[in-house]
Formats: structure tokens, C-alpha cells, sequence
């Protein structure tokens, strides 16, 4: 899969939808190019009919061209059900100046997974929280629900970016959110993960919470891993600014570096294996990369769920 198709190309295509339509329609194309070719990513609108069943959803249309019954697939026929969290604390709009942040990829990202769901006729909810949960729907597979949840990612996109301080409550919002997710669901989380480091068990206990009620959780860890993981700064002072409490300190880069990386590798690989033995999926998602991977893992997990 070669072509990752990147926010700055996609400028030109407009509103959401439409750069969420333009990713999804390269990332088939470069499916059908790689060594994925051949998996399933056809998006059937009909099903074979099964005998004894009304005959009233027939399509007699087709029958007429393949001689083969099939019934129309309607829009409450989901296959799957999908919750998509994003974290939008202050910590999510880094970097600063920068066109792409940690959640302009978020959002594009979850616009893409809704329009490839929409093709697959499952069924999406959104949920967008800081340190509250401050929007969540029940998934649903209808087109007015689909233009609901991509004009909700369009809205807060640019109030989240001209908003203050915003702190994150990741572990009581994963709880809310396993108590309103009533039917089984694939929860995918967008989140860098940059909560109080003290909490990581309380906050694999929320995850365990989603899992107790049989929902299958990915987790997107969202990261600029060029500056946030390899710390790959210019060797000049700089003013390094905590971006949800306004906290400020004065660092030389190189002095720190090499602890840092250290530091900061070892955090994330305790909790990517802390995932694993609860089965939950840890992806890295590198916010300078395309968005093809999130698309492919979400398809690999959807495939296991069958």
C-alpha cells in the first residue's frame, strides 16, 4: 500500500465528507495494489435470500440478471456496530503552528472509518470528550445520522482549536461511555494517552469496563513521533509549554534527550503490553503518516469479529 493519501493533499476536496470519501477511495484502490489483494473490502447491498423467508425484500430485478434470489439490504441490517472516541483535551492540538495536529488527524481519521462503515453498512456512534464526555450518539447506520456525525467532527474541530485549557478525563469517560454503549460494540479510541501516568490503572480498569460488556476496544495511540517520541528538536533553548495546565519550563534540548527517549519509550511499551494481555489493540498512529493503517487495522478487527 504505497499511496497514503495525506491532509495536505486533500485541501482541495472541501468540506469532510468529501476528503473522507477521497481517502477511502485511494485506500480501496491501494488494497487492491498490495499484498492485501483479494481481502474483503466489497460492500454488498444485497444478501442471498434464504428459504422460508418473506419474499417481500426480494430484488426481483437482479434475479432477472443473474437468475439467483437476493434481498435488499436496508440500513437497520448492520453487520457491525462502532463507537469512535476522540480526545479533544488541550494536549490534542499540539503541534502548535503546525497544519496537522493530533486532532485534525483524529477527526479526519474518524471521518474516513465513517464513510467506509457507511460503505459496509454498519452501523457508528461518535463520542467526543475532554474531561467530560461532551458528545456522545448511540450508533446508528442511517444517511441523516452519517451527515449529523461528520457536521459534529466539522464543529468541534474548530471549537476545540480556539478553545482554552482543556484537561482530560479519560478513565471516568470510558466508564460513561461502557454504560451508555448498550449492544456489543468495536469501540475505536483516538487519544495520545498524556493523562496523569498515576492513573494507568485506573484507566485500564475503564478499558476492562468496556470489555466486561463485550465490547472489542482498539486504541489509536495518537503521536507526532517525530517531536513528542524521538524528541528530534533543533539544539537551541526552548520554552516547553504543558498545553492543558499552561505549565512552563525551560529546557536544552540534548541535555535531556536520550533520557527522554528512554523515558518516554518505556511508558508506551508498558502500556502497549498492558493492552495486550487484556486482548485490546494498541495501535501507534503518527500523525505525519497517512491514514491508511488506521483504515486497515479497523478492517483486520472487523474481520475477526465475523
Amino acid at each position: 500500500m504505497n499511496q497514503q493519501i495525506k491532509r495536505e493533499q486533500l485541501s482541495s476536496f472541501g468540506n469532510l465528507e468529501l476528503l473522507a470519501k477521497q481517502v477511502v477511495e485511494g485506500f480501496i484502490t491501494g488494497m487492491h495494489k498490495s499484498p492485501f489483494h483479494g481481502f474483503s473490502v466489497e460492500f454488498a447491498e444485497h444478501r442471498l435470500y434464504n428459504q422460508g423467508e418473506s419474499t417481500r425484500h426480494i430484488d426481483w430485478k437482479l434475479y432477472g440478471r443473474t437468475d439467483k434470489l437476493f434481498t435488499k439490504k436496508y440500513e437497520e441490517e448492520t453487520n457491525l456496530r462502532c463507537q469512535i472516541v476522540i480526545d479533544c483535551s488541550s494536549s490534542m492540538l499540539f503541534p502548535v503552528g503546525e497544519e496537522q495536529t493530533k486532532l485534525s488527524f483524529s477527526v479526519y481519521a474518524a471521518a474516513s472509518l465513517i464513510e467506509l462503515l457507511k460503505k459496509q453498512r454498519d452501523a457508528v456512534g461518535l463520542s467526543l470528550f475532554t474531561n467530560k464526555l461532551d458528545l456522545h450518539t448511540v450508533a446508528k447506520s442511517s444517511i441523516r445520522h452519517h451527515n449529523y456525525l461528520y457536521s459534529e467532527l466539522e464543529k468541534h474541530l474548530i471549537h476545540y482549536s480556539n478553545s482554552n485549557l482543556k484537561t482530560t478525563s479519560t478513565v471516568d469517560v470510558l466508564h460513561d461511555i461502557a454504560e451508555l454503549s448498550h449492544r456489543r460494540s468495536m469501540v475505536i479510541i483516538f487519544s495520545d494517552l498524556l493523562d496523569d501516568p498515576s492513573k494507568q490503572d485506573e484507566f485500564f480498569q475503564a478499558l476492562q469496563h468496556l470489555k466486561h460488556n463485550k465490547h472489542e476496544v482498539i486504541v489509536f495511540h495518537t503521536v507526532d513521533k517525530k517531536n513528542e517520541l524521538d524528541f528530534e528538536l533543533e539544539n537551541r533553548p526552548y520554552n516547553l509549554v504543558d498545553m492543558e495546565t499552561g505549565e512552563a519550563i525551560k529546557i536544552q534540548p540534548n541535555q535531556f534527550k536520550e533520557e527522554y527517549k528512554s523515558s518516554i519509550e518505556s511508558y508506551f511499551k508498558s502500556i502497549a503490553l498492558k493492552c495486550a494481555d487484556y486482548k485490546i489493540d494498541f495501535m501507534p498512529a503518527d500523525i505525519r503518516g497517512g491514514y491508511n493503517d488506521v483504515l486497515l487495522n479497523y478492517l483486520l478487527k472487523r474481520q475477526k469479529m465475523r
